[in-house]
This record gives C-alpha cells, sequence and structure tokens, in this order.
C-alpha cells in the first residue's frame, strides 16, 4: 500500500513514524497530513538506502538541489562530486537533470550514491533517446515515454517531475499571450512540440490514469510540473500559467483518489509583490497540496548573483506557505554550474527555508535562533560555531584574524555587547 492508503487506514508508517522524529512532531500529525494531501514523503518502495523526506505543512522547508550533465558538459565524475557536495552542505532532495552522456548509466551512479530522496524528469530521456536515435525530440512515442516513467520508478526514484498540464487548450492561451520569453522549461517545450507536430493532446494528460498507475505501483510521488512557468518577470501570473495551474488542481484531485502523492511545482520568475498571492492561489486551486517553487526569482538582471535573487524570492514564497525550494546557482541562465556554485546555491537557499520557517512558526526554527544570541551575548565563539548552519565557515573567518581576544575585530574594545555587560556590572557610586 502507499502511504496515503496506509494513512487512511489510521496506520502510522515506518516512513511516517521517522518523519515525525526528524521534525519533532507526532506520528499523529504526519499520519493526519498525508491523509489529507497537506503532506507528502518521498520514499520510493524500490529506494532502500534513503531516510525518507516529509514534505508539506507544518514541516521544515525543504531544499532541493539539481544536479545533471549536458549536452554540451558531459562529465559524470563532476556531477557524482556535486552530489556530495550538495548533501554535505545539506540539501534535503535531489534531481538528476542529465541530458548528455549516458543519462541511465549517470542517473544509476547518483542513485546508488545518494542517501536523499532522488528526483527526475523522465521526459527528458524520452526524448533524447529519441535524437541518439537520429530523430527528434517531437518523435517520441507515447507508450515508451510511459515506459521510461516505470523504468525509473522500478529504479528506485522517489519523485518525478511530469507536465502533465500544459495542455492543448494552455497552448493556444500561449499562442495569443505574446510573452517576453514564451517557455523556459525543457519538459514543457519538448511537449509542446510534441502537441503541435502530431496535433494531440499531451500524453501525460491525456493518460493520466496510467501514470498514476505506475506512481501507485511504487509510491513514488508525482511533482506537477509547471511547464508554463514565466521565464521573466514581464510574464509573471500570466494567462497561460494560470490555465496550467487550474489544470493541476485537478489532477491533484484525481491523485489522491486514486492513492497517489502529489506536489505542485510553481514559478519561476515573480516580482516580489506578486509572490504571496501566487502561494495563496496554488494552495487553494490545489487543495493545499505540497508547494515546491523554483525561487522565484524576484529580478531578472542580476545574472551571476542568481542564488541570492532566488533566495529573496524563496523566503519571502516559504514564509507565505510553499514548502519545498528548489535551489539556484550563481550560474543560473549563463552556464552548467560547477561544484562551488552548487555549494552556494544550496546554502543560499537553506538560509531561504530556514528564514521562512521562523516567519511560519514551524517546531524549533526559531529555537535555534535564540540559541545562538545567546552564545552571542555570551561571546562564546566554540559555540557560535556549533550552533552555526556551517560551522567550518564560521571558524575560518573568525580565526583568520591575527588578534586574540574575547571579542571579533569588526568592534574590538568597543563591542557593544562586552560594553554594556561591563556597564551594567559596574556598581553606581
Amino acid at each position: 500500500m502507499t502511504q496515503p492508503e496506509l494513512a487512511k487506514r489510521k496506520i502510522i508508517s515506518p516512513e511516517m513514524a521517522t518523519v515525525a522524529e526528524k521534525e519533532g512532531v507526532t506520528g499523529e500529525f504526519i499520519r493526519q497530513g498525508v491523509e489529507q494531501g497537506n503532506i507528502v514523503i518521498l520514499a520510493n518502495m524500490q529506494h532502500k538506502n534513503i531516510s525518507p523526506c516529509g514534505i508539506g505543512k507544518g514541516l521544515y522547508t525543504k531544499v532541493n538541489a539539481n544536479i545533471g550533465t549536458s549536452a554540451d558538459w558531459n562529465n559524470p565524475n563532476m556531477e557524482l562530486e556535486k552530489l556530495h557536495v550538495a548533501i554535505e552542505a545539506g540539501t534535503d532532495t535531489i534531481m538528476d537533470l542529465s541530458t548528455g552522456g549516458d543519462i541511465i548509466a549517470i542517473r544509476q551512479a547518483i542513485r546508488e550514491a545518494c542517501s536523499v530522496p532522488l528526483g527526475t524528469v523522465p521526459v527528458y530521456q524520452s526524448g533524447i533517446e529519441m535524437v541518439e536515435m537520429g530523430k527528434a525530440v517531437v518523435d517520441m512515442k507515447t507508450d515508451r515515454l510511459f515506459a521510461v516513467i516505470e523504468q525509473q520508478a522500478k529504479e528506485g526514484v522517489d519523485f518525478v517531475t511530469v507536465h502533465c498540464g500544459v495542455t492543448r487548450r494552455a497552448v493556444e492561451f500561449l499562442k495569443h499571450q505574446h510573452r517576453m520569453t514564451q517557455v523556459v522549461s525543457r519538459g514543457g517545450a519538448f511537449l509542446i512540440g510534441w502537441m503541435l507536430r502530431w496535433d494531440r493532446e499531451n500524453p501525460l494528460y491525456e493518460y493520466y490514469d496510467r501514470l498514476l498507475e505506475i506512481a501507485h505501483s511504487y509510491d513514488v510521488t508525482l511533482s506537477l510540473g509547471d511547464g508554463l512557468r514565466p521565464g521573466s518577470l514581464a510574464d509573471a501570473t500570466d494567462r497561460p500559467q494560470i490555465e496550467e495551474l487550474l489544470t493541476l488542481g485537478e489532477l491533484v484531485e484525481r491523485a489522491r483518489d486514486a492513492g497517489v502523492q502529489v506536489m505542485v511545482e510553481g514559478p519561476g520568475h515573480l516580482p516580489l509583490n506578486q509572490i504571496a498571492a501566487n502561494v495563496l492561489l496554488e494552495k487553494r486551486v490545489c487543495h493545499d497540496a505540497p508547494f515546491y517553487v523554483l525561487g522565484p526569482l524576484v529580478t531578472d538582471v542580476a545574472a551571476g548573483y542568481d542564488h541570492i535573487t532566488a533566495a529573496i524570492g524563496g523566503a519571502v514564497a516559504a514564509a507565505a506557505g510553499a514548502d519545498f525550494l528548489c535551489y539556484v546557482t550563481p550560474s543560473e541562465h549563463l552556464a552548467l554550474p560547477n561544484v562551488d556554485e552548487v555549494k552556494e546555491g544550496v546554502i543560499a537557499t537553506r538560509i531561504a527555508a530556514h528564514a521562512a520557517d521562523i516567519a511560519k512558526g514551524v517546531n524549533g526554527a526559531l529555537d535555534w535562533d535564540n540559541r545562538m544570541s545567546q552564545a552571542r551575548r555570551n561571546l562564546d565563539w566554540e559555540k557560535q560555531f556549533a550552533l552555526s548552519m556551517y560551522p567550518s565557515r564560521c571558524s575560518q573567518i573568525r580565526t583568520r584574524s591575527s588578534i586574540p581576544g574575547a571579542t571579533c575585530t569588526m568592534c574590538g574594545p568597543f563591542c557593544a555587547m562586552k560594553l554594556v555587560e561591563d556597564y551594567l556590572r559596574t556598581p553606581v557610586a
């Protein structure tokens, strides 16, 4: 049985118990969330070497790191190094988005080395197989697409991005929208090309029940992709984006009826003042399904620093109710990220997630900050290092100074906290 089916039978599964322990909540809290569909547990029945990850209402905001080769840059060993660095930096999940080289072998190597839940975008493999055969992406066959999805589920992939909401109706709206950046989703582009080539409905929408059967068999979580997400601020919250979201709301209900776990992906590029509204809209339209956002990126002009752009938007989105943040690296829009950029992306996104958890009142989030503040008041440097999100970085910065002492070299003898503590201890004459 899948996690939702167990939850509906009032059974707290081992996976639910593990998530509850991690989150500092009761197993019953997790069970109820899974039953209602506002919590998903990423844990494919076939993936044995991972610890289940819970995503959703009342839980810590989770972070995903994308890795994977491209047609222009195919170095599997580098992707494995990125995997290890991302996990060390604290990512909760990994997605393999490989589109270059032997992508099946690369995925299998990543899966075997991956200690956190793994996600993929199966339509990439299906389309790339056509190219390797000397054909076009749009020549992919429906049966082969579903065979790829099942293949990856059997291998142990924990969640799959499937762009089921890119329908013919949505594409008609796209044609008349005159977007600034049209479509920036590779999966969405593959399917739009296929639909226009064959004048048929998106197979992931037309045969959605077939997709549900595969997901149910392995308890794979469906991540309903945002193939029409805005790729620029000018296109934010437009008709194609909202049309796709309305379809995803319908598909969430169908997945839940089938006992399949489901979450919803969201934009993308959004002005700061539209983020909260987008989160509210997703939660309402998609029946409080966990919301997975890329960024959102709040400006289009910060190339080279888009990990910061995305962290700003991610903090606002998660504070408004988003549950899962996909990292963005400094190389977004420019190149495939290197190892250091992967680390920077995870760090920035973890900071955003934690800031949002404080705002949401997630259990234990503020306690961590209070302990750090107390250590700062006490000028207890070792405790500050231990409590930091990244202790080695703190220690490195602190110890690089050649001036020893209780205070840091920013204020030195004029440290406000030390001065006031001394003043308060000095008897009044």
